[in-house]
């Protein structure tokens, strides 16, 4: 064996019961297989409600030891490029950085993160993951020929990112003055060839009056990311899993892939999941209040009965180079959503943009001639 192999093997929290060589998450079967007899091992999925744990605005759970506990023990992993943080088993050693292909990696030691409360497995191969980028980038028209035509040497890598998911009650009350329109006939004159002549028009204006009222609701599941790595934009195109398909949280399903280390903490993602709220809570009072306009809006509104709970969800992430500049591009692991930064010719937006701008004069002249 050789001291590859004799490393992953010492390092392996799951052995093969056939040939005791290290088995790893396959997302084909759904459960773990041997690399080197091909053995596989079913997983028991928890299928039950994943428990949601109250929320307060300190980080003392961190410091709690049964909400610390992986399952298997975990070094975090720092790149000193991106600063991105990553979790993997203790005594594995990583060459490189999972998020931005940087060498400069180095072990910080046991952390102390919450781990995850659910997760949903990979769905996905890494093989099927490359198979969607090069159909997605087919379908891209401002990418360079060149580049739709290549394939794409990446360094593709399995990742669960983290996320929060927080559930609250709300009581909200309300003020507001409510504008309905009304029209009237108003009588008016004007000058035409030099003479004044008389005609009708109607005429609109607001009658605005004072509500008030109260507003009851309960937010169930409120996604936020907790990952630095990537921008909300990339993330939120990623966005479509489906959390009914939610696992209780087994530590085979990381073998073989990498855990980013939330880098959100739980009192940061309550506040994005706050301001979500209201701003849900602002459109379906405005909704209530109806009117047509709507102005001095006030809402006061209590949370109660917060609650959290940690995920990972599934993402194979790439980071490659095109004419020595970098990119990246990501494939939901469950859903095969594609989401990336690519290369853009600059000839195709530059054709795009003088066809708009002859579509444009061309339904200029067009109404000129009709006025």
């Amino acid at each position: 064996m050789t001291s590859d192999a004799q490393t992953a093997a010492a390092v392996a929290s799951f052995p093969c019961s056939g040939c005791g060589g290290p088995m790893q998450f396959d997302a084909a079967s759904q459960g773990l297989k041997c690399h080197y007899c091909g053995g596989v091992q079913s997983i028991d999925s928890l299928m039950g409600q994943p428990q949601e744990h109250p929320f307060d605005d300190s980080e003392d759970d961190e410091r709690d030891a049964a909400l610390t506990d992986w399952g298997t023990r975990q070094q975090a992993i720092h790149c000193e490029s991106c600063g991105g943080e990553s979790l993997i088993p203790t005594g594995q050693t990583a060459a490189a950085c999972a998020f931005c292909g940087s060498p400069k990696v180095l072990a910080q030691g046991a952390p102390g993160s919450i781990r995850p409360e659910s997760v949903i497995p990979f769905q996905n191969t890494r093989e099927e993951a490359i198979a969607l980028f090069k159909k997605w980038k087919r379908k891209r028209w401002f990418l360079p020929n060149a580049f739709k035509k290549l394939d794409v040497n990446a360094k593709l890598n399995g990742i669960y990112i983290p996320y929060w998911t927080y559930d609250a009650s709300t009581y909200s009350v309300y003020s507001a003055e409510v504008g309905v329109y009304h029209y009237r006939t108003v009588t008016r004159t004007r000058v035409v060839n030099g003479k004044t002549e008389t005609y009708t028009d109607t005429e609109r204006y607001t009658v605005w009056h004072w509500t008030n009222g109260d507003y009851e609701r309960g937010f169930d599941d409120i996604l936020i990311p907790a990952s630095g790595q990537y921008d909300k934009a990339l993330l939120n195109k990623l966005g479509d899993f489906d959390l009914s398909k939610l696992n209780g949280y087994r530590p085979e399903y990381l073998s073989g892939f990498i855990a980013e280390r939330y880098s959100v903490s739980r009192s940061q993602g309550w506040t994005e999941a706050q301001s979500r709220a209201d701003a849900t809570l602002d459109h379906e009072i405005r909704r209530i209040i109806g009117g047509d306009e709507i102005r001095n809006l006030s809402i006061r509104t209590n949370y109660a009965d917060i609650t959290y709970k940690h995920l990972l969800l599934p993402v194979w992430n790439a980071s490659y180079t095109y004419k020595a500049k970098p990119y990246r591009y990501m494939v939901n692991g469950q859903t095969g959503t594609v989401s990336g930064r690519v290369p853009r010719s600059a000839a195709k937006i530059t054709l795009f943009t003088l066809a708009c701008v002859a579509a444009a004069i061309v339904v200029f002249l067009w109404w000129s001639s009709q006025s």
